[in-house]
């Protein structure tokens, strides 16, 4: 099934691990086949990765991004990922975690980043850093 992108003027976005930016008008990208698509909004820069659920997302976009070089990011996301839950009660964020760990076991990186945003959301929450989200729905 194909992906339609609508991308705003000078949107950039990564694609199969090439920046790509679109130009001065709107545009419509169709990608017709399977590749690792990540959109400017969802990239984050190693300096962003500041607290411990973007140190778990890091990685998770790593191996998304960079498909054949997984293996050199996933220890990384496991000890991320331990020292997340091990600081972490809430039943529903540890199910969470441990889906998000499922979804890289089985190379579904991208599944495993939407999980990681609600991690972020839940994490912004209890750190007062933003307003508490509708979708982030973990407790």
């Amino acid at each position: 099934m194909p992906l339609k992108l609508s991308l705003r003027p000078g949107e950039r976005f990564v694609l199969n691990g090439a920046v790509v930016q679109n130009g001065d008008r709107r545009g419509v990208l169709i990608l017709q086949n399977k590749a690792s698509v990540l959109r400017e909004k969802d990239i984050l820069q190693p300096e962003d990765a500041n607290s411990p659920a973007r140190r778990i997302y890091m990685p998770v976009m790593m191996m998304y991004i960079d498909e054949p070089g997984a293996g050199q990011y996933y220890q990384d996301f496991v000890q991320r990922l331990g020292e997340f839950m091990g600081a972490i009660q809430n039943p529903d964020v540890l199910a969470a975690c441990v889906n998000v760990s499922k979804h890289c076991m089985d190379r579904e990186y991208y599944k495993a980043l939407m999980l990681c945003r609600k991690l972020i959301d839940y994490e912004d929450q209890r750190l007062g850093n933003v307003a508490p989200r509708v979708s982030a729905d973990l407790g």
